[in-house]
């Protein structure tokens, strides 16, 4: 998507969110088993979605939604959150990996 003030192409990616429009609105993350934190994120809306149907919905509670978020606010977010980034396809299959290497130029 490209800025219309700057004239700048900005990096989206499609996150769920956690009970959104609310005071407790949070990206969802999860954990790996090896205590390594990740929040998956996708390059379309219908990714998501797809991937997140797929998941054990005894797990969630809350409210859910698919949001597009700036590359710059996820990485800060999950920074905060000591959380990685793996961008993921619609059946959770891990594309790309934005890790310390990544985070580092930020």
């Amino acid at each position: 998507m490209e800025n219309e003030n700057t004239g700048t192409k900005e990096n989206w990616y499609y996150i769920i969110i956690r009970d959104p429009g609310t005071s407790t609105e949070q990206f969802v993350g999860f954990s790996d088993g090896n205590q390594e934190k990740f929040i998956p994120a996708f390059k379309t809306k219908e990714e998501a979605r797809a991937c997140f149907a797929m998941m054990p919905k005894d797990l969630f509670s809350g409210n859910y939604d698919t949001q597009a978020v700036i590359e710059n606010d996820l990485l800060d977010t999950a920074i905060e959150n000591d959380h990685r980034v793996y961008l993921l396809d619609e059946k959770g299959k891990i594309l790309n990996e934005f890790n310390e290497t990544f985070f580092n130029l930020y």
